[in-house]
């Protein structure tokens, strides 16, 4: 059939039955659709599918009236289910194969590392102005070797003031994780005879780790010879400005039971002392810094340092550099 010379547009379409016609052997290339109405003609029974769409002008057609619904074109329905039909390819049902394999038994090799590493740390090495003593150095280091579990930890700080040391000691400790960012450590403290004062030796127990907000804390305790009793504690905290500057806030004090003049110690708090430095990673390993702290000597202590004409407070700019590797 020719339908481009037939007017659809005046043709009355309900008297029109195109249902049961196929229309997919009719040339529809030359027919003019722009005055056909198709609003009122009902689709739903032709198939489309062997129809060649590729010669149809589709731009001069109104579209507007026709009841897509209808037609089967409705978006979001599917043509082939319902919506309450299982899909196509449905999600299999979760087996106890699955869940084993998801959630494998760990072993205590996989949740604790059994290689060796280590980590060595001069936290502080700085200088001041000691006024009348000349120059004043100061060194706070410590390192560990060992597994995730068990550790052997080395701890040593001092001081200098005038081209001779005042202080110095070192701690040698086994740690072994107890909780997660946490270990806890046992050894033995040596201070060093310096300035005619005779060593001291203590056994140490105390605890290392990153308390709530990543404060770096460290806390133990000394017993030393005729039960004398001492405990020190320490906390860091740092800032980072930039990820290279960063400042680095410190508070540590010393309190013991009984005093010992000889090595300048009077019972009670000993001293507390504070400070702020700013450093700045030109690499990881290597950072030079600038602070100031303060430092302050209490009860026995202080009475102490008077009788010596020492100072009991103090404040000080420093400078020096953080390396680790």
């Amino acid at each position: 059939m020719n339908h481009g010379n037939m007017r659809h547009g005046a043709a009355n379409p309900a008297d029109s039955e195109h249902t049961g016609m196929d229309h997919s052997t009719m040339d529809h290339s030359t027919m003019d659709h722009s005055t056909m109405d198709h609003s009122t003609m009902d689709h739903s029974g032709m198939d489309h599918s062997r129809m060649d769409h590729s010669g149809m002008d589709h731009s001069g057609m109104d579209h507007s009236g026709m009841d897509h619904a209808s037609m089967g074109h409705q978006p979001g329905v599917s043509e082939d289910l319902p919506p309450t039909a299982e899909p196509r390819e449905p999600i299999p049902v979760v087996t106890p194969t699955d869940r084993a394999a998801a959630f494998p038994d760990l072993d205590e090799h996989l949740m604790h590392g059994e290689s060796i590493n280590s980590y060595w740390a001069l936290d502080r090495l700085e200088a001041w102005d000691a006024d009348e003593d000349g120059t004043g150095m100061a060194w706070e280091a410590q390192g560990w070797v060992g597994s995730d579990l068990n550790r052997l930890w080395l701890r040593s700080e001092g001081e200098r003031a005038g081209g001779s040391t005042e202080s110095a000691d070192v701690e040698v400790l086994y740690g072994r994780a107890i909780a997660r960012w946490w270990d806890a450590v046992a050894g033995v403290r040596h201070d060093f005879a310096f300035g005619g004062g005779p060593s001291r030796t203590y056994a140490a127990l105390g605890v290392i780790g990153l308390a709530p907000y990543k404060f770096e804390v460290s806390a133990t305790a000394y017993l030393g010879e005729s039960g004398q009793l001492g405990v020190g504690a320490e906390a860091e905290y740092e800032i980072l400005f930039t990820n290279r500057l960063i400042g680095q806030w410190l508070v540590e004090g010393e309190a013991w039971s009984k005093d010992d003049p000889a090595v300048g110690i009077g019972s009670g708090l000993s001293k507390v002392e504070a400070g702020f430095r700013l450093r700045y990673e030109f690499h990881r390993q290597f950072a030079p810094y600038v602070g100031v702290v303060w430092e302050r000597a209490y009860g026995g202590t202080a009475d102490l340092r008077r009788a010596a004409s020492g100072d009991v407070d103090d404040t000080r700019i420093v400078a020096g550099v953080r390396i680790w590797f």
